[in-house]
């Protein structure tokens, strides 16, 4: 996990397991870091990306004011498989929010990916561990298939979920994904 987090801090892409998939991560503040991870995917840019925590406190500052009713309906599904696309705050960078200035959060209930995410002192990027067009990697071979050694790898067991997770638009609670 140290090692993790020093990579993650120096600018290297990890690969980690999540509730259904590994996922690449990085810091979300840094853009050389983020357009290494856009290169690797083979993402467009303009594409947003997700965001994982582990508990509401480090979103603060990410998204904007909620009023009880929205902070409740996240609430009901955290820790947990499902991300929230949230009115990103103003001074989150352009490379993290859609077109529309909004934010994909999670509080992920992985107990990896929240130890990665505690130990790394905030939220992380968290992108299925795959190349565009290709299926999300469910194992660090698979990882090292696709990636080679250009991310690090902590390695660890998967959630039990399926499919990757459920992605809801907060204004109107419309399923996404």
């Amino acid at each position: 996990m140290r090692r993790a987090v020093v990579g993650l801090k120096a600018g290297a892409t990890l690969a980690y397991p999540t509730e259904a998939v590994y996922g690449l991560g990085c810091d979300p503040f840094d853009p050389a870091a983020v357009a290494r991870l856009m290169e690797l995917k083979g993402r467009p840019e303009g594409k947003s990306f997700i965001l994982i925590a582990a508990d509401l406190g480090q979103l603060e500052g990410l998204i904007a004011p909620l009023n009880e009713e929205s902070l409740g309906r996240l609430c009901s599904t955290w820790p947990g498989p499902v991300t929230w696309v949230v009115p990103a705050a103003a001074t989150v960078p352009a490379w993290l929010v859609g077109r529309d200035r909004t934010l994909a959060v999670r509080v992920t209930a992985h107990p990896l990916a929240a130890a990665l995410c505690r130990a790394f002192g905030g939220a992380l990027i968290s992108t299925s561990a795959n190349p565009g067009g290709k299926p999300p990697a469910r194992t660090p071979l698979k990882v090292r298939r696709y990636f080679g050694n250009a991310v690090r790898l902590l390695a660890g067991p998967l959630g039990t979920d399926p499919k990757p997770t459920a992605i809801y638009e907060l204004r109107t609670g419309r399923r996404l994904r």
